[in-house]
């Protein structure tokens, strides 16, 4: 069989994805390719179930070396967020082979514990992005062309606007999942990194609190700057916090001496756009 010009392996680090998901990811590739060109493969992990994961910690562990470390995928690309990744991170970056290395990988929301813990290790092909099962989105499809974009030909049409404008390095996480990992095994090295953070159905007191714990590290104080992506689906609070996210987060910028550098075209929706980890530099 001749090998396709790109393969893409699909794991599931958290929650599982739905079984139709990969027929109709497989169609669209279909419409977006010529045949042969692309190859995106689903490890059947992604459909297992333990209660709220995608398999228990060992079968998604052993999925996700399945793919990265088989030299003929090209890209690790994640099925969907959920939680789960920071479960297995340390496990994933103990069993990984030198392949790894080499290939692309996509994904964001939970995905970015483990994002950050392979940035850690010096991998140079990441990036926060959209997920498979975001093609259930409203305009999921526009989210899937852009996912593959990046996978297969790192199209720069695919970024958000400011990397390439910036020039700096960059970075982009879920705020909760950034919060969580500092201080841990996975937390990478951002100095000097363009920091973009967006968050999805927390309350605005939960981001508030978030962005104090993320800008109190000393760490995170020697970030380039901040981005504030989108800040979808907050639920209501009684009383009303009376600020809105982007309030919050200058405000926490003043507070810290992060440097406030604006909004970021990335959240949890169809119109999230790519960020690589390390920005157009390490490419």
């Amino acid at each position: 069989m001749t090998r396709a010009r790109v393969r893409i392996g699909v794991v599931a680090p958290g929650s599982a994805a739905q079984p139709q998901l990969e027929a109709d990811v497989q169609a669209l590739v279909g419409r977006l390719y010529r045949p042969g060109e692309v190859e995106v493969w689903f490890h059947p992990q992604c459909f297992l179930r333990d209660g709220h994961f995608a398999g228990d910690d060992d079968a998604r562990t052993a999925a996700v070396l399945d793919v990265a470390n088989d030299p003929d995928f090209d890209a690790v690309w994640f099925a969907r967020g959920g939680y789960g990744a920071c479960r297995i991170a340390e496990a994933v970056v103990a069993g990984l082979a030198p392949a790894a290395a080499d290939k692309a990988w996509l994904g964001y929301s939970d995905g970015g514990a483990l994002l950050a813990a392979l940035y850690r290790q010096g991998f140079a092909r990441l990036a926060h992005g959209p997920v498979a099962q975001d093609l259930r989105r409203e305009g999921g499809e526009a989210a899937i062309e852009r996912a593959l974009a990046w996978l297969v030909r790192a199209d720069p049409a695919a970024l958000e606007p400011s990397v390439e404008a910036d020039g700096r390095p960059t970075a982009a996480f879920n705020i909760t999942i950034l919060s969580q990992i500092l201080g841990t095994p996975l937390e990478p090295d951002l100095a000097g990194h363009v920091l973009m953070l967006e968050e999805v159905s927390e309350h605005m007191y939960r981001i508030d609190r978030a962005l104090f714990h993320i800008t109190s590290n000393p760490a995170i104080r020697r970030v380039a700057g901040l981005r504030l992506g989108r800040c979808s689906l907050i639920p209501d609070n009684d009383p009303d916090f009376g600020r809105t996210e982007e309030e919050v987060a200058r405000f926490w910028c003043r507070r810290s001496g992060v440097p406030w550098l604006g909004r970021a075209d990335i959240g949890h929706d169809a119109a999230n756009r790519v960020v690589p980890f390390g920005g157009l530099a390490r490419r």
